[in-house]
């Protein structure tokens, strides 16, 4: 038996190994919850017809019901899934230098998260894209719904947990050319911060925009630290603070502008949610220090409404 307090505690070494576990818990506490009548479980079958292959009888529905029923797999999926991470330089923020499950930045927390939503995709049988962006189109997977083709994206993402990156934010730009990418009807998760430096935030969401084209439907997970990026919690001393993605610098007592600052950065969450609401986008704020549950629900949510 795996202890999970010790493993959560511990390097991320088994990255699916995490995911599971974390979605494993996940559905035992959906028992208790208002979403417990949500499919977790592959459950479609189809009646077995004489002379199809055996290999894919379900033998346990079998013993309870004495009918042969066969289950439908990756060339008979119903969704495809799309999970999108920018990959800036402040998606490395906070600057870690050995993460663990729980001790997580941005980008490895959208790492851990995108692999439990992986976890629960390949458990309802959908099939899992990936793009990762910075200045540049990073990388691109197809949705596909092959087991090869999983740990292919786990092994990225792995990758992505222990990189670095001196990148600034081209999420406008990517966005339209990941678009133009996703031809059929997909399910859109996006991980950023939605920080940016070069372009205003009204071409941001012609992007976003973009991403809806084809009937799919857009999560856009906002990925923040509340204690330091909304709530600017850094005691009364003073510090040098430095924009990794600029590199401009700024000395000053943080209790000085946390009042003023936290008022604009409340303005700038309200703008985004009310943004999506008229795009019709899903605004998900995530606050990397509060575990997968939010993550994991809008899944099953948007899941639903998508089919």
């Amino acid at each position: 038996m795996i202890d999970l307090n010790n493993s959560l505690s511990s390097e991320i070494k088994n990255l699916e190994l995490h995911a599971k576990q974390v979605v494993e818990g996940f559905i035992t506490g959906m028992h208790k919850s208002p979403f417990h009548g949500f499919s977790v479980e592959f459950s479609e079958h189809k009646l077995y017809n004489k002379g199809e292959s055996t290999r894919h009888i379900d033998w346990k529905l079998f013993a309870k019901t004495e009918k042969l029923y066969t289950k439908k797999y990756e060339e008979e999926t119903n969704l495809r899934c799309h999970i999108i991470i920018d990959n800036s330089a402040s998606m490395h923020y906070p600057i870690i230098e050995k993460q663990t499950i729980n001790n997580l930045n941005k980008i490895g927390y959208s790492a851990v998260a995108s692999a439990c939503l992986m976890d629960i995709l390949k458990k309802q049988r959908d099939a899992v894209g990936l793009s990762i962006y910075s200045d540049k189109y990073e990388y691109y997977a197809p949705e596909k719904g092959s087991e090869r083709h999983r740990k292919m994206i786990l092994n990225q993402l792995e990758t992505l947990i222990n990189s670095t990156s001196k990148s600034s934010t081209h999420t406008y730009e990517y966005l339209h050319e990941i678009a133009e990418k996703i031809h059929r009807r997909s399910l859109i998760f996006l991980f950023t911060d939605m920080f940016q430096t070069t372009k205003d935030n009204e071409e941001l969401f012609d992007a976003l925009r973009h991403l809806k084209h084809n009937k799919h439907e857009v999560v856009l997970f906002h990925t923040y630290d509340k204690e330091l990026e909304f709530s600017f919690n850094f005691g009364n001393s003073p510090k040098k603070f430095i924009d990794v993605e600029t590199g401009e610098e700024i000395n000053l007592y943080a209790e000085n502008v946390q009042q003023k600052y936290t008022e604009l950065t409340n303005d700038f969450f309200k703008n985004l949610k009310n943004k999506c609401l008229q795009y019709k986008i899903d605004y998900i704020p995530v606050n990397i220090h509060e575990g997968y549950n939010d993550i994991l629900t809008s899944y099953l949510i948007s899941r639903r409404k998508f089919l």
